[in-house]
């Protein structure tokens, strides 16, 4: 028979055991659980994605202008940081002036003019845009359609197209208020020079390598635009990649 000490020290031995195993168990299933966390973040992105802010001047340098005056046309545009006012986060304003005509003796024979854009500078590598849906834009414009363009690794060449491949949607800037433009990416169509491609393309969105905004005369997109010659406005807040519910 096992004395009493002999006894209270076995069942110490066994409470010691099983506290650790308790223990180990505890670190093995909260590991398991930080893991699946892990794998959850990754698979399942947040809601909202940020690809462009204007704080300071410096966020102007990720962009360059570019307009029909490159090949002889008359229009002009800029990009300046503005205060957003009542304390609020700076903004982007890109404005300008829409014109129809050419500039005489020009050497381009171009099909038209009137246009201007922003476009951002090559991505360092590219931006994935996997698990998000629609391009939002928190606008605050002039009553004139504007042209939102992605542009993807050309992993799918188009006709006669050696460059990256460029995809557009058309986006209203109401007048006046501040408004927040939700398209799709469904919606952004293949294009080359500005033309739709009739060809059955599919956006890689995971290989995205830049984006621009830009504004041309004719408009079209939204009944009751604005269009025709003339200056044009639009602030822009920010761009990001968004979820739907």
């Amino acid at each position: 028979m096992l004395s009493r000490e002999r006894r209270d020290y076995m069942k110490a031995q066994q409470l010691t055991t099983m506290s650790r195993f308790r223990s180990l168990w505890q670190a093995s299933v909260n590991a398991t659980k930080k893991a699946l966390t892990w794998e959850l973040e990754e698979w399942v992105p947040p809601v909202e994605k940020r690809i462009f802010k204007f704080n300071s001047k410096e966020d102007l340098k990720t962009w360059h202008l570019y307009s029909d005056s490159e090949y002889g046309g008359l229009s002009s545009a800029s990009l300046e940081i503005k205060d957003g006012g009542n304390g609020s986060d700076c903004i982007g304003v890109f404005s300008g002036n829409l014109s129809t005509d050419m500039s005489e003796g020009s050497k381009w024979n171009i099909n038209r003019s009137g246009f201007c854009g922003m476009r951002s500078k090559k991505f360092d590598g590219f931006i994935d845009l996997e698990g998000y849906d629609s391009i939002a834009l928190r606008l605050r414009g002039d009553g004139r359609c504007y042209i939102s363009t992605i542009y993807t690794e050309n992993w799918m060449n188009s006709p006669g197209q050696a460059e990256d491949n460029s995809w557009q949607a058309f986006v209203f800037a109401p007048k006046g208020n501040w408004y927040t433009a939700k398209v799709p990416l469904t919606r952004y169509l293949p294009t080359w020079k500005g033309n739709v491609i009739d060809a059955d393309m599919e956006m890689n969105p995971g290989r995205v390598v830049g984006m621009s905004l830009s504004v041309n005369a004719q408009g079209g997109g939204f009944i009751g635009a604005k269009s025709g010659a003339g200056d044009f406005l639009v602030e822009i807040d920010w761009v990001k990649a968004v979820r739907m519910p």
